[in-house]
């Protein structure tokens, strides 16, 4: 593909920018449900997932580090997904994205995992930081206690397409932006970086399979 060759690539869907700026997770889980043939909008999506409105996430700074309260991200979305920059969700709460279409939803949470899935044909969603870049470590805290370990302040989600030896192929719709205006729609990330990234964000993905 591309002139470069990989064990496994799947040809992923795509479109210009995210839906809002902060929808990172429902954009690319439309990205693998317009894969697979269905035509769905992120509205209809966070309805499905659903947002936790007991609290707008606010950080708090301490000597042990960044920690961010906020809603349940296991089980809903949390954040005003337009303005708030700490506004996420997990692959917990997004799975019932796809299982609104009976798809199978498995987790995944390392490198083999991710090779397993691609060779089966099925795409991987995940979180990850912006560009795969350096990150703020922080500590998401729950209504109830419970806490998830999360970067602070380019949180994010994409979908992995393909991969071979050296790296992996990434389908990532928030495309060119201040941050980068050359942010490509469909880029390689060495695996060395993407695990890293990825483990900021709890190894958090999602393998999900195609219609039968």
């Amino acid at each position: 593909m591309n002139g470069r060759t990989y064990d496994a690539y799947i040809p992923a869907a795509s479109k210009e920018q995210q839906a809002y700026k902060y929808s990172c997770e429902f954009d690319a889980a439309w990205v693998i449900l317009q894969s697979y043939g269905f035509d769905v909008n992120v509205d209809d999506m966070i309805a499905v997932v659903g947002v936790d409105t007991s609290i707008e996430p606010y950080i708090e700074e301490t000597r042990d580090g960044f920690f961010i309260y906020g809603g349940d991200i296991t089980r809903h979305f949390s954040g005003n997904i337009k303005e708030n920059f700490l506004a996420r969700g997990t692959g917990s709460a997004i799975r019932k994205a796809f299982e609104q279409y009976d798809l199978t939803v498995t987790s995944v949470n390392d490198r083999a995992g991710v090779e397993a899935a691609l060779r089966a044909g099925q795409l991987v969603w995940i979180k990850t930081t912006v560009d795969f870049k350096p990150w703020r470590p922080a500590t998401w805290v729950m209504p109830d206690g419970r806490t998830r370990q999360t970067v602070l302040g380019n949180d994010h989600a994409v979908v992995v397409m393909g991969f071979n030896n050296q790296s992996v192929v990434i389908r990532d719709v928030l495309g060119p932006t201040s941050s980068n205006w050359q942010r490509p729609y469909e880029y390689e990330v060495e695996w060395p970086t993407f695990l890293a990234a990825w483990g900021a964000q709890e190894f958090d993905g999602l393998a999900v399979a195609p219609p039968q």
